[in-house]
Formats: C-alpha cells, structure tokens, sequence
C-alpha cells in the first residue's frame, strides 16, 4: 500500500513537469521576459504612458477616482477602458519569424510605440512598445522592454492590428463632455438668445420647485407654468457631450468671428460652479441634409445637424450636435403651455418632456 502511494506521487510529480515543461513552455518558450504582454489586474493601473519616436506623448493618471489627461483635463473614459481592456486581453501568439524579424525590428525602431503602464505607487507594471502588423495581417509585432525576440500579439476573437489603439493625439484621448450636471445639483439656467430676445429665459430650481422667468409680454397670461416641463428639463443637463474639438484647426479664429451667434447658455450648480458656452450656427455645406430637405428649426443657410460651440472660458471650440442640444435651446413661453392630452396628439408627447 505504501509502495503504491509512493508510485502515486511520483507519477503525479512527473505529471506536472511534464506538462509545464512541454505545455506551459509551448505557450511562452521565452517566459514573461520575453512575451508577459497581458496584464490580468488592469485595476492596479493607475497610469498610462503612451509615445512615439517623434516626440508626441499623453499621460494618463488616475486621481481620485478620476482620469486626468496631461495634468490639465479629463480624459475620454472609453479611452481608457479600451487601453485598459486591451492590455488585459493581448496575448502573445507566436515569436515573429525568421523572415519577418529584421523588417520587424527595424519598423519597431523607426515608427514603434511605447507604451508605459504604473502601479498607484508610480512603480512600472510593464513597458513594451507596438509596431506595424505582422506578416500575415492578424496580428500586431509588439516586443517587452529589454526582451530579445518581438512578438505577434493579438486579443481573442479580433484578426488586425492593434496598433491604433495606443493613440498619443490628444483629441482622441480628452473628455468630450461639456455639461454633466444633475438635477440635484442644478441651481439655475440661463439660455439668452442673439437677434431673438424674446425666446430668452432664466431658468431656477429651489429643491423641488421651479420658476422660469422670460419676457412679460410673452408669458404673461399664459397660465401657470408646466410643473411637468420644468422638471423634465432639469434632468437635460447631464452628460451632454460634444462630438469633437476643433482646436488646431487653421483659420479658426476666422471661422468663429465669421460664424453667426445663436445664444449663450450659463448653467450654475448649487455649489456655486459655473459653466458657459457660446453656441454659433453652422454653415450649410455640401454636406448638410437640409440642403435638399429644409429643417423647421434651422434656417435654410445653416446646418441643420451641427452647431459650434466656444467653452471652457473660450479655451476650447467643439463641433456639437442639434440632435443634443435642441432639447436644452428651449423658449420660454414652452415652459407655460399645457400639454396636449394624450388621445389628441399626433405625436406622443412624454409627460415631463418638452415638444422640440
């Protein structure tokens, strides 16, 4: 019985080499040195390096809580969950072949991007750098830090590069948001509207009671306000986002002095912070939809689509879009009239919301 147990545990301990000897060798003949390309606690990242050989660079570092792009803005949260989700699912899938090593290299060497990832003790989790796409196309040549051999690393399920994911422009990394405040914290709104006074209004909350103030001679009897609408449009200030910047752009500053002003829209929190963006119509182009069908809401010389926007203290231009902002650019007699009751609308209005 004894000797039976003995032979037990000896085939059990050959077992085991065998199988990381053969199996686990297999999966990484060259160890985490050469080919550690995953990070499986993506949570102890606290920040990310990103730069290539022409001196372009973003830091990433989270504080906080937060994400901060470059110490001075915030940074795009689903760019950082993808750098994050990559990292955490690229796998090494073979070391670039003999053929392929010297181009392999020297691509590594003269385009190769370096990617830089830190514990929240500023302490280096792992650093490699990315080149093109493998010979075959499904993968992406990458090589760790002070390893020898690059190798094709791709994640499961996706055949390409992944090379564009480690972006180091700085518009695709920053936050887009332009407002983001709740109805708790929403204290007031103030929506002023250029060449048409008259739409113009002051928007206030105090806890759960509203008042809008516009101009008398169009709200007065009018009615009582709309509870409903008043309350539906204290909820429309969160995540409202723009759907790009145009900073760098050349000949902006023309474009802005040249672009005509539809209204300014100051937003102030109960905490006493304020927002303000000045929002310009858009030019029709050669791509504007309402260039064959006109929209009732934008004169026909405009874009019906998209808008600029000035913010962040006239810092930032960003390109925004009407589908997004129309529902904060109310009138103010909307916040008096009464809702059509549901059997006699042509088309359905929610209880809260305000008609566009």
């Amino acid at each position: 019985m004894a000797k039976t147990l003995i032979y037990f545990v000896i085939l059990a301990v050959l077992g085991t080499s065998i199988y990381f000897f053969i199996f686990k060798k297999e999966d990484n003949p060259y160890g985490a040195k050469e080919a550690g390309f995953t990070v499986p606690d993506t949570a102890a990242v606290y920040k990310i390096f990103i730069a290539t050989n022409d001196n372009e660079s973003i830091t990433a570092e989270r504080k906080d809580g937060v994400w901060m792009l470059n110490g001075t803005m915030r940074a795009l949260p689903s760019m950082v969950d993808l750098i994050l989700l990559t990292v955490h699912n690229q796998e090494p899938l073979y070391p670039v072949t003999k053929n392929a090593y010297e181009e392999a290299v020297k691509n590594m060497a003269a385009e190769g991007i370096k990617v830089e990832l830190y514990d929240k003790n500023n302490k280096k989790i792992t650093v490699f750098y990315v080149g093109g796409v493998s010979a075959n196309g499904g993968g992406t040549n990458m090589l760790i830090e002070g390893a020898k051999m690059p190798y094709v690393v791709q994640t499961p399920g996706f055949s390409g590069s992944l090379r564009s994911r480690f972006s180091t422009r700085v518009s695709d990394w920053r936050d887009r948001t332009v407002f983001n405040v709740p109805a708790s914290d929403l204290k007031s709104v103030s929506v002023q509207y250029d060449g048409k006074p008259i739409n113009s209004f002051v928007f206030t909350k105090t806890q759960d009671k509203f008042t809008v103030i516009g101009e008398p001679a169009v709200t007065t009897g009018m009615g009582p306000l709309n509870e409903g609408r008043a309350k539906g449009y204290s909820t429309y200030f969160t995540n409202i986002n723009c759907e790009g910047y145009m900073n760098g752009i050349t000949g902006l500053d023309s474009i802005i002095k040249n672009a005509t002003k539809m209204s300014t829209i100051d937003i102030e929190t109960i905490k006493g912070e304020k927002q303000h963006a000045d929002i310009y119509w858009m030019p029709v182009n050669k791509r504007s939809k309402n260039k064959l069908t006109s929209d009732e809401e934008v004169p026909n010389e405009y874009d019906a689509d998209r808008m600029y926007a000035v913010i962040n203290g006239g810092k930032d231009t960003a390109l925004i879009q009407t589908l997004t902002f129309f529902k904060l650019l109310r009138k103010s007699y909307e916040f008096y009239q009464k809702d059509i009751p549901r059997q006699a609308q042509s088309n359905t209005l929610q209880p809260g919301m305000i008609k566009k």
